[in-house]
């Protein structure tokens, strides 16, 4: 058995891709060649009644030849011009048809993503009948194996890697119901459910129809394949009373016009203020129009720092509930508008600012994967530093707790 991954790039593929380098001057006898010997992407297996509408051909056939009758000589080749012309309208029906899929929305363990997979139709004349295609969803190695090997020469964590590969391997058939006209395109979508979280590849596996009679199933392969990843599901998690609620109801003024509740300064009135603003003592005192400048209220925002070296994540199902709080947390966080920075292990503090800095971040979250311990992973001296850091540690046999400066604050 031969092993090997490959890669491809999302697009458009299809035999009605214009390959203009790889296409060849139209001729007839490369028309008939390609008919009887076809590419190697393309497969036809015949279905069950093909199987018999060739057994009896056979039998037919013999019985014409002993007996010379011409009545059976014309109902085999009637026969067999049903087997060539099935396998001629297999042909005409995937000529100049093409696809591609659309790059997937936000995923979410457990949550449904739409997978939209895009069929076009370039002929001029012929419609397009009752085409299967069937979706997989896969999840990425970590290693990918870019050269062929075989499960002799092969290393025997590579097979094991591969074999698990497949087992988690999802498959959908997406049909298309209607026909599909010429110069005329439709979208298909999967409602697809991933089971965990990391980075997958969504690909189309390959894409048969049965049509015209359904003595043959004809299939052509695929190498379409869009890599996505998944993030953890959301989290339930609570703040504990007695220290949770001083976190988030803190606030402080800060020195600066908004909105808050302490008088930072009088000036004088402008066009367009509030007369609600207008300070009249002061007003009349100074014999000119002067409004209230109040100082603007702005809350504390928080770090978050995800250490996957902690001695105390020895289970997977502790460690993904983690994963899952640290990100909730920081989603949370984030639209409250107090969320600062975040960092994974020893990398690089990652400033948040804007959403797609979240993304970022919650992408090599999703891919985080529990590793052996390392005491020199957590500096304490950066612990005790750092202000507003929220830390997890483990609590029990499944349970999580978030730390803000060394006191418990939430619990998942």
């Amino acid at each position: 058995m031969t092993i090997a991954t490959k890669t491809f790039a999302a697009g458009w593929d299809g035999p009605g891709v214009d390959r203009k380098k790889q296409q060849a001057p139209f001729r007839w006898r490369n028309v008939v060649w390609a008919l009887i010997c076809p590419r190697r992407e393309q497969h036809m297996v015949p279905t069950v009644s093909g199987v018999l509408l060739i057994g009896l051909s056979l039998g037919i056939g013999m019985a014409a030849y002993n007996s010379s009758n011409n009545i059976l000589f014309i109902t085999l080749a009637l026969m067999l011009a049903c087997l060539i012309l099935s396998g001629v309208l297999a042909w005409f029906n995937f000529s100049k048809v093409r696809w591609q899929i659309g790059r997937p929305a936000l995923a979410r363990v457990g949550q449904s993503t739409s997978v939209a997979l895009e069929l076009a139709n370039g002929k001029m004349f012929l419609p397009t009948y009752g085409l299967d295609c069937v979706m997989r969803a896969r999840p990425g190695l970590k290693d990918e194996i870019v050269r062929p090997e075989t499960t002799l020469t092969g290393k025997g964590m590579d097979v094991k890697a591969i074999w698990k590969e497949k087992l988690e391997e999802e498959i959908a058939h997406l049909r298309l119901a209607a026909r599909l006209d010429p110069q005329d395109s439709v979208i298909l979508d999967w409602e697809w459910v991933p089971k965990k979280r990391g980075r997958w590849k969504l690909g189309l596996r390959h894409v048969a129809s049965f049509f015209p009679f359904g003595f043959f199933n004809k299939r052509l392969s695929a190498v379409l394949e869009r890599e996505l990843i998944v993030w953890p599901a959301p989290c339930e998690y609570q703040w504990v009373a007695s220290t949770g609620a001083k976190w988030l109801s803190g606030a402080s003024n800060i020195s600066r016009m908004g909105q808050g509740s302490d008088l930072l300064a009088l000036r004088r009135y402008e066009t367009g203020d509030s007369h609600r603003l207008i300070h009249w003592k002061a007003s009349a005192r100074t014999r000119q129009l002067l409004v209230r400048q109040f100082s603007a209220e702005a809350t504390e925002s928080f770090s978050i720092w995800v250490h996957s070296k902690n001695a105390g994540w020895a289970k997977a199902e502790q460690f993904e509930v983690l994963v899952s709080f640290a990100a909730t947390l920081a989603e949370d966080l984030f639209r409250a508008g107090r969320l600062a920075s975040a960092r994974i292990d020893d990398g690089a503090v990652q400033p948040i600012r804007h959403w797609r800095d979240l993304e970022s971040w919650l992408d090599a979250l999703a891919v985080l994967e529990m590793e052996k311990f390392n005491a020199n992973a957590i500096p304490r001296e950066s612990l005790r530093t750092n202000r507003n850091l929220i830390t997890f540690v483990p609590e029990g046999q499944a349970g999580v707790v978030a730390m803000i400066d060394g006191e418990k604050a939430a619990t998942a």
